[in-house]
């Protein structure tokens, strides 16, 4: 399976609404820890982290979702209930991960072999919520053949893909894993764990659900084990059946190839 992406330049970027769409007054409350004096101004909020950013991490690097990327760190915040301390926490080791893993190097080309297993791609429609899909097949996934750190960079790169889709006015992503056909080969709990500590640590907020698709009776044992794991994510989780995929989530013109009708 080939990818196929609109830019083929490295992805470089992870889109977050404009800080020019802050009221320069919250209206709503919220608790700030780490914050005093600028509680009532999101703007203030926002440079007082970069500032600390600047002061305490002045290593990291700088620009699109670098250190000193206002519309990155208001996303943080509010992520973190408008804590200071606790956003330039997360947000400082999001942005160094993002330069350790090699986020803004990765391209297609540099996860060709992985993706053309077939077992993750983006869908080309938006679901009925006006939502990126990303879809895993996990009966193509299978540990003992494939590269651990391969399967990581395809997972990035495929979750940096699916956010480039968003449309104005969405702000997270749809996740389907496909669990027809899984089996004990196919079950690798670090991997799923890795996809779900991507989206807690350093993708906040972006995935707004995953359904499991017709997950077999094998599948249980490893939900178990993987489900406290996942912390508040595991409530975004949706057990259903392929009709449902095909009813509630995509109109018949839209609905990805491997869940139509044969």
């Amino acid at each position: 399976m080939a990818l196929r992406l609109c830019n083929p330049n490295p992805l470089s970027y992870c889109h977050f609404p404009p800080i020019s769409h802050i009221p320069t007054t919250a209206t709503t409350r919220f608790s700030v820890r780490g914050s005093i004096s600028n509680h009532n101004d999101p703007r203030k909020l926002v440079l007082e982290v970069k500032e600390k950013l600047e002061k305490d991490h002045h290593y990291l690097p700088v620009g699109e979702n670098g250190r000193d990327d206002e519309d990155m760190i208001f996303w943080f915040l509010k992520d973190r209930k408008f804590s200071v301390e606790e956003t330039v926490s997360k947000l400082s080791k999001a942005i160094k991960w993002r330069q350790e893993f090699g986020v803004s190097q990765l391209t297609e080309d540099s996860v060709k072999r992985m993706a053309e297993t077939g077992k993750g791609f983006v869908h080309d429609f938006l679901d009925v919520n006006d939502r990126p899909v990303l879809v895993v097949v996990a009966s193509k996934h299978i540990p003992s053949e494939h590269d651990t750190v391969e399967n990581e960079r395809l997972c990035v790169f495929l979750v940096e893909k699916a956010l480039s889709k968003l449309p104005p006015g969405r702000e997270d992503i749809l996740g389907i894993l496909d669990l027809r056909g899984f089996g004990t080969e196919n079950a690798e709990i670090r991997f799923l764990t890795f996809l779900f500590d991507v989206f807690y640590y350093y993708y906040p907020k972006r995935l707004g659900q995953v359904l499991f698709v017709d997950a077999p009776f094998v599948f249980q044992p490893i939900w178990q084990l993987t489900k406290p794991l996942l912390k508040s994510y595991s409530s975004l989780a949706r057990f259903c059946s392929v009709e449902t995929v095909r009813k509630e989530y995509f109109k018949e013109e839209t609905l990805p190839a491997n869940f139509r009708a044969e």
